[in-house]
């Protein structure tokens, strides 16, 4: 056994034993007292009789006590001096180099389990002390025997962490035998008090947790002194003394688990009482470390282990199934905690703030230098958006880990937010100055705002709902921005092809309308071949959506003169809906089909003659676009050939009574409200007049 092992135990023992110097009077306190300055391993040089734990073990003081009651038990005068003279004999036998019976029976001793030899000794403690009298030295003898029996169960105990795979029965065997002396005290508890032994009660398993928990207290600070460790990849003292402490808990919780937790009954609860000790012991250290000031990547190392490496991978392991983790609490003081995460809290919002803003800064350089953005895959590109993402996500997911509570995330986030911001008005600043490098810069651009929203719709965590609806908003309006560079040229170009709309040769067949219109657009869309295509898509799709509101609102506000031209009017305007969609399926934008559904509907309405029949397909109409409101409603109605007032009063009447009421939950695209027709009022009022 090694000193530092022998110190423990001895502690252990002092603490146990020291109470007995507190007993009455007489020769039975001067033997207690000089049984615990034993203990200590002290000298006793005025005393005659010197009791060390360990100078007979119960084998041989069991033995020798059956020969001296077979010599001399009916001679009650000379008992004393027998076992006197006999254990005298024995201590001399000791001392001899030839002792091979002495060894039999040490071998025999050893041998013997430790609740075995515990049993014996409370059925010598019931013997002794319920007969009518019995001596002051058959007293101490037994209280020597045990005192030889808790040493031998300390030691089994401080060794659970050695070999205890190797030797569970040992440890099985010390546990049994500590439970089995507190039932004693127990029984003694319930008879006079002036009956009971004066170590009674023994209270071994209370000295067992005390020896349990120094156990623990001394492997967690031999492990925090321990440099030979594997970690020396860890940049600080503070870093690698957290780990090695860290891992020490680890390592000795499953060993609890696995090999200590079946050599202990289940009414002992040994993981938890063990899982009480390491966190004790732990959190005493962490205090001691975060009693200084610590900086930043010790700060946050440390709030790693407290808030998410011990309570969610070690606490949460498998193998510690049973740990009462909410009986534990946090390894720091909240005073303390509190301390440390606004520590990190302050620094890390600082340190994203500014990446974000050098970020920025760094691409406005490169936007007013005149520099072209990179081309990549023949496709303009930034990587600010790359730098972004890493920048937040790194953060967040290093605050998920630091920070116990989860919604402070959003102190970081807002600097995601208050980015976009920075950014779309930099944006929006520049198409303003149109420096030469601007559509280059806008392609690449759109390329940054596709990759944010998808990060933002998808894995950014930490954002609450409300920011990420301003962030998205934000990302929007950047959008637009660009969009708008590109297609606004195009509006009255747009706007000057479709005027022949509605006219003869429109209707005949003879001017091309749309053809002409499609391969305007054509050539136009070719100069955005650099721009890459889930950026472009968005762009085509919404230029389709112009077109199409254009197209219905030079429809809409056209006076048909007769039928025969709604519906000459109304196949054209179905054979230029599949045209447009054709050619924007070759661009890209696929994921518009309900553009060509809205011209068809729109054009059975012109065709059809029966004012019931109409009622209906306007009806229709209305439910599946709610945004189809009673102007647009009014203004179709407008340019139908023979329908009365009071029909057109009806059908608008029938249309808002069968409009969803929860225009949310429906999932048709907004499309009516591009479509302007604030002059049908004109047009209404006068239909009014007339009827």
């Amino acid at each position: 056994m090694s000193g530092s092992k022998l110190n423990v135990i001895i502690e252990a023992l002092n603490v146990k034993f020291e109470a007995r110097i507190h007993f009455s009077s007489g020769h039975r306190g001067d033997c207690c007292a000089t049984l615990t300055s034993a203990a200590g391993g002290a000298d006793n040089p005025g005393g005659t009789r010197k009791r060390l734990p360990k100078l007979k073990i119960p084998a041989k003081i069991w033995s020798h006590r059956k020969q001296n009651q077979d010599g001399g038990q009916n001679q009650h005068g000379g008992q004393n001096q027998t076992r006197t003279a006999n254990r005298a004999g024995t201590t001399h036998c000791n001392d001899q180099p030839d002792g091979g019976h002495e060894e039999e029976e040490e071998e025999q001793q050893e041998e013997e389990r430790l609740d075995d030899l515990s049993r014996k000794l409370i059925l010598r403690e019931e013997e002794l002390f319920t007969r009518d009298g019995h001596s002051e030295e058959e007293e101490d003898q037994l209280l020597k025997d045990f005192e030889s029996l808790s040493v031998r169960l300390w030691m089994a105990v401080h060794s659970s962490f050695d070999a205890p795979a190797g030797h569970p029965d040992v440890l099985r065997s010390a546990v049994d035998a500590v439970l089995e002396q507190e039932t004693q005290d127990r029984r003694w508890t319930e008879r006079p008090a002036d009956s009971a032994p004066v170590w009674r009660p023994l209270r071994w398993l209370r000295t067992h947790n005390q020896l349990l928990q120094k156990i623990v207290e001394k492997r967690l600070k031999d492990a925090g002194e321990d440099e030979t460790g594997d970690t020396g990849q860890l940049s600080s003292v503070t870093k690698r003394q957290v780990c090695r402490l860290g891992k020490r808990v680890k390592e000795d919780l499953l060993m609890a688990a696995v090999a200590l937790r079946d050599c202990h009954p289940s009414r002992l609860d040994i993981l938890n009482l063990y899982g009480g000790f390491y966190h004790q012991a732990f959190a005493a250290r962490l205090a001691q470390l975060s009693s200084s000031e610590l900086d930043l990547d010790d700060c946050s190392y440390l709030l790693f282990w407290v808030n998410h490496y011990y309570p969610d991978e070690i606490l949460k392991h498998k193998e510690l199934d049973g740990i009462k983790t909410a009986c534990l609490g946090s390894l720091l003081l909240t005073d303390t905690l509190r301390r440390l995460e606004e520590q990190y809290m302050s620094h890390r919002q600082e340190k994203v703030k500014l990446w974000l803003s050098t970020a920025l800064k760094k691409e406005q350089e490169s936007w007013l230098s005149g520099k072209t953005p990179e081309l990549i895959d023949c496709y303009y590109f930034s990587e600010l958006a790359i730098d972004v993402i890493q920048v937040v996500n790194s953060s967040l997911t290093e605050f998920s880990c630091a920070i116990k509570d989860q919604n402070k995330a959003q102190r970081l986030t807002i600097h995601l937010e208050n980015f976009l911001s920075s950014y779309r008005k930099s944006v929006e600043d520049l198409v303003k100055a149109n420096p030469s490098n601007l559509h280059p810069v806008l392609k690449a651009t759109l390329v940054c705002e596709q990759q944010l929203r998808d990060y933002i719709c998808g894995q950014a965590k930490g954002l609450a709902e409300d920011q990420k609806r301003r962030c998205l908003d934000t990302l929007s309006a950047l959008r637009d921005c660009c969009y708008q560079c590109f297609t606004f040229p195009l509006h009255g170009k747009i706007k000057v092809f479709l005027s022949p709309l509605w006219t003869s040769t429109w209707m005949d067949g003879s001017l091309p309308v749309i053809d002409q219109l499609l391969s305007f657009l054509k050539q136009h869309l070719a100069d955005l071949s650099d721009l890459k295509p889930a950026s472009k898509q968005p762009l085509v799709c919404d230029l389709h959506q112009d077109l199409a509101a254009q197209y219905l609102k030079k429809t809409m506000k056209t006076r048909v003169k007769s039928r025969q031209q709604q519906v000459a009017g109304s196949e054209r305007m179905v054979e230029d809906a599949k045209k447009m969609d054709g050619f924007f399926r070759e661009e890209g934008c696929s994921s518009a089909p309900w553009l060509s559904e809205i011209f068809f509907g729109v054009a059975e309405i012109l065709r059809l003659q029966d004012p019931a029949i109409v009622h209906l397909e306007v009806v229709d109409l209305a439910r599946r676009f709610p945004d189809f409101s009673d102007a647009h409603v009014s203004a179709l109605l407008s340019l139908k050939f023979g329908l009365s007032a009071a029909d057109v009063r009806s059908i608008r009447a029938s249309v808002e009574e069968n409009r969803p009421l929860d225009a949310s939950a429906n999932q048709s695209h907004p499309f009516f409200s591009r479509v302007k027709v604030k002059w049908i009022n004109n047009k209404i009022n006068q239909m009014a007049i007339k009827s």
